[in-house]
C-alpha cells in the first residue's frame, strides 16, 4: 500500500516539476506573501459569529454597577471609559461642552452597556478645551481600556488636538450608535 502511495506521489511531483520553473514558483510564492495580509480585510459573513456575552456574569465590574438616572455620577452607564471631569457637572451636558469651551474634533471610544436595555453602545468621548480645568466630578473609568499604542481606545491622552487651546476643561460622552 505504501509503495503505491509513494509511486503516485512521485508521479504527481515529477509532473508538477516538469510543468513549472523555479522562477514561476518564486513569483507565485511572492504573490502569495504579498496578498496574504489582505485576506483578513476582505468582507466575510459573520452570521455564525458568537454573540457577545451580556449576561451578568459576562459584564465587567463597571457594567454590573452602572446606572441610567444621574449623569453627574461616575457610574452613569455612558462613562464606562471616561477619564476627566464630567461636563454635566461643569455647566455642560453629557453630550455637550459648556459655554466658552470648544469640543475637540478627535475622540477616544468605548463600548458601554445600557443596564436598562442590556444593549451595548459605541460612545465617543470628547474633551472640551479652551477653559481652565473644571475639577468637578472627576472620574477615571477604564472599562475595556487598552494600552497607549492603540490611542483611539486610550483615555490617558489630553484630546484637545485641533482646538485653539490645548487647555483641558471637561469630557463629554456622545452616543454614536448601537454596537453589534
Amino acid at each position: 500500500m505504501n509503495t503505491k502511495v509513494d509511486a503516485i506521489g512521485e508521479r504527481l511531483l515529477r509532473r508538477f516539476a516538469g510543468a513549472t520553473s523555479r522562477r514561476s514558483m518564486l513569483s507565485k510564492l511572492g504573490v502569495a506573501l504579498v496578498a496574504a495580509p489582505v485576506f483578513p480585510l476582505l468582507p466575510v459573513s459573520r452570521a455564525q459569529a458568537q454573540k457577545p456575552d451580556r449576561s451578568l456574569e459576562g459584564k465587567t465590574s463597571f457594567a454590573r454597577s452602572a446606572q441610567t438616572k444621574d449623569d453627574t455620577k461616575c457610574d452613569y452607564w455612558r462613562y464606562c471609559a471616561i477619564d476627566g471631569s464630567l461636563c454635566s457637572c461643569c455647566g455642560g451636558a453629557v453630550n455637550a461642552c459648556p459655554a466658552g469651551a470648544q469640543p475637540s474634533p478627535v475622540s477616544w471610544v468605548g463600548t458601554c452597556i445600557n443596564p436598562d436595555q442590556g444593549k451595548a453602545y459605541l460612545i465617543a468621548y470628547r474633551d472640551c478645551c479652551g477653559k481652565p480645568a473644571c475639577g468637578q466630578c472627576n472620574c477615571d473609568n477604564t472599562d475595556r481600556a487598552t494600552q497607549l499604542y492603540v490611542p483611539q481606545l486610550n483615555n490617558n491622552v489630553i484630546w484637545c488636538f485641533g482646538t485653539r487651546s490645548m487647555e483641558y476643561h471637561c469630557s463629554t460622552a456622545v452616543l454614536v450608535g448601537a454596537a453589534q
